[in-house]
């Protein structure tokens, strides 16, 4: 798709609203029509595909009771959005919709997840950082439809695209030279837009979306966390850039405002971590990057719905001018629906901020699963089902991805063994280095609903943990450099790393940190089998290619030198199942942390 049809895509629908104002207006004032009109809102967010409901810890949630509970389950989210909507209702997402999702979804793309969002009668999503997982062309045929183009055509046939509008604001194109072309395709008309963007740069993505709903407009601003270059693979954004969030929210803001789009919400894949265990309805966000975005944008925003961080909460902040609006999270994996009641003012055509009312809805499995989407998810359990439960291992006990106190877990430290041992062989790897985003869920003793048996590790279950289908690669790196990229673990280094994320290691690799030393020398006692590491020592160093290429600020990695690349990283995990069996949980003895 050409630059010029892109900006087209990302303007239309703001030019097409400004052009029906004017249309919509009263043909009898005499007849003295309310004052205000009733919208609601229901949003999802970082739901990764779980068409399932999740099991262990991804499949509970505190409720506004202080209770535990099931929860999540696309059959059980369709049930509660039918007993939420009404006439008045707009569904909206957050961002991360798909990637980094179960079999039953990513063996086919996420195409499933997408037609279930279709069938929730979703109108509008920011991206998240994963809709990038596999590149921006094929989150492009995601929204725009056709068969995968090494794949094929899933077994429901051709793609037809998402029927909802993906936008995202801050992504914008690299090239400059694309710039004065787009925009000149714009036409005189829009000279005010024009000069917005010429300072700005070519939207990649839609970067906002506007829809009516009774005889008023709303404008939803998509949003994504600029940090997305830094936990994406790099190749598949290579010709993208994603700018501030606040500052592509204020364009995309007066943009809408140009054209009399005056309600206005932003959809934001960037949140905040919270104080555990408190009400999904309870402002327990710790005000970091997403109280940044929800407190700093246009005041002509009136409220910020949040994603990324996999946390809920229900907060009021105030506007650069001094306003309430509401800020919020949902949680993930479809546990939690957010729902936003609001008042529309007919004359002004704003929202009466006063009028807002949020609520945090648990998607309990207590209710009746809506019967629809039950066959649907059944419909692709049963074209998975020959892959996804075929037993390739046993385990003794769960084994799960929670932390030590030094930042190692069971299950990183049993992938990082599966990694060295499938990377010796050609790659003469030494160690190995897992990145603990990329354990997404614990492996548990309990049979699954497929019956496999308890502890049984099926295909599926292995997918879950590691779905990223990353390749396995080494490269050399020295002893300096590879202290280098253990302390880029930390806050305070160059790479603006956001927070600590420490890299779960081998077993035969074991090293000491000190959290009061200053970033660059907290690391130190490294040894490889016993035998102290020495600064100019080369090392063949094992991770998958996402670590390899500088991801999650690893940028060390790059300096690396010789590169062998593997097999994938889910394949190198299964192959350890299968011949470690059954397999313990790994101890977490490998990092030494003082104070």
């Amino acid at each position: 798709m050409t630059s010029r049809s892109l900006l087209r895509l990302a303007l239309a629908g703001a030019v097409t609203s400004g052009a029906v104002f004017l249309a919509t207006l009263p043909a009898d004032a005499s007849k003295a029509p309310p004052r205000t009109v009733p919208v609601r809102l229901l949003a999802l967010n970082d739901f990764h595909g779980h068409l399932e409901p999740p099991t262990g810890s991804s499949g509970r949630m505190v409720d506004e009771h202080g209770h535990t509970v099931d929860a999540g389950g696309a059959a059980y989210i369709a049930a509660h959005m039918k007993s939420l909507a009404d006439q008045n209702t707009i569904a909206v997402a957050q961002g991360d919709l798909i990637g980094a999702t179960p079999l039953i979804s990513a063996a086919y793309h996420d195409e499933p997840s997408i037609e279930f969002m279709d069938k929730l009668g979703l109108k509008v999503a920011a991206v998240g950082n994963h809709e990038f997982d596999e590149g921006y062309a094929e989150l492009r045929r995601i929204m725009d439809g056709g068969c995968h183009p090494v794949d094929g055509c899933s077994p429901a046939g051709e793609w037809k695209g998402a029927q909802f509008d993906y936008v995202g604001a801050n992504v914008l194109f690299k090239n400059p030279n694309e710039k004065t072309d787009a925009l000149a395709a714009l036409g005189a008309k829009q000279t005010e837009v024009k000069e917005l963007l010429a300072d700005w740069g070519v939207p990649a993505l839609p970067p906002v979306s506007v829809k009516w709903m009774n005889g008023v407009p709303i404008g939803f601003i998509g949003l994504v966390t600029q940090t997305t270059p830094s936990i994406v693979t790099t190749e598949g954004i290579k010709d993208l850039k994603f700018a501030d969030e606040v500052k592509a929210a204020n364009i995309a803001s007066k943009i809408l405002k140009l054209v009399g789009v005056k309600a206005q919400v932003v959809l934001v894949h960037e949140g905040d971590q919270v104080n555990t265990g408190q009400s999904p309805d309870a402002c327990s966000a710790i005000p970091g990057a997403g109280n940044r975005i929800a407190t700093q944008v246009d005041p002509e925003i009136d409220m910020v719905l949040s994603g990324h961080s996999h946390q809920a909460y229900l907060c009021k902040v105030k506007d650069p001018a001094g306003n309430d609006r509401v800020y919020s999270q949902g949680g993930s994996f479809g546990r939690v629906i957010t729902q936003v009641d609001m008042n529309v003012d007919l004359r002004t055509r704003d929202i009466e901020r006063a009028s807002v009312v949020a609520d945090n809805h648990v998607v309990t499995r207590t209710v009746a699963p809506d019967p629809e989407i039950s066959a649907f998810v059944q419909t692709w359990k049963d074209r998975v089902a020959p892959v996804a439960n075929k037993a390739v291992g046993t385990i003794t006990t769960d084994i799960t991805n929670a932390p030590a106190p030094s930042g190692e877990t069971p299950l990183g430290n049993l992938i990082a063994d599966a990694q060295l041992a499938a990377t010796k062989t050609g790659g003469n790897a030494q160690i190995a280095l897992m990145n603990p985003g990329g354990v997404r869920a614990p492996l548990t003793y309990a049979s699954s609903p497929a019956n496999e048996g308890d502890g049984v590790v099926t295909y599926g279950e292995a997918f879950t943990t590691q779905p990223f289908n990353n390749l396995m690669q080494v490269v050399t790196l020295t002893g300096a450099q590879l202290k280098t990229v253990l302390e880029q673990q930390f806050t305070g280094g160059p790479n603006n790393q956001s927070f600590t994320k420490i890299l779960q290691p081998s077993a035969n690799f074991t090293y000491t940190y000190r959290r009061s030393a200053a970033w660059g020398s907290k690391v130190s006692d490294m040894k490889i089998d016993g035998v102290p590491v020495t600064d100019t020592q080369t090392i063949r160093v094992a991770a998958n290619n996402f670590l390899v290429g500088g991801g999650d600020a690893f940028l060390a990695f790059r300096d690396g030198t010789d590169l062998w690349s593997g097999p994938l990283d889910i394949d190198a995990f299964v192959d350890y199942l299968g011949a470690n069996n059954p397999a313990a949980p790994p101890a977490t003895n490998r990092i030494t942390m003082i104070d």
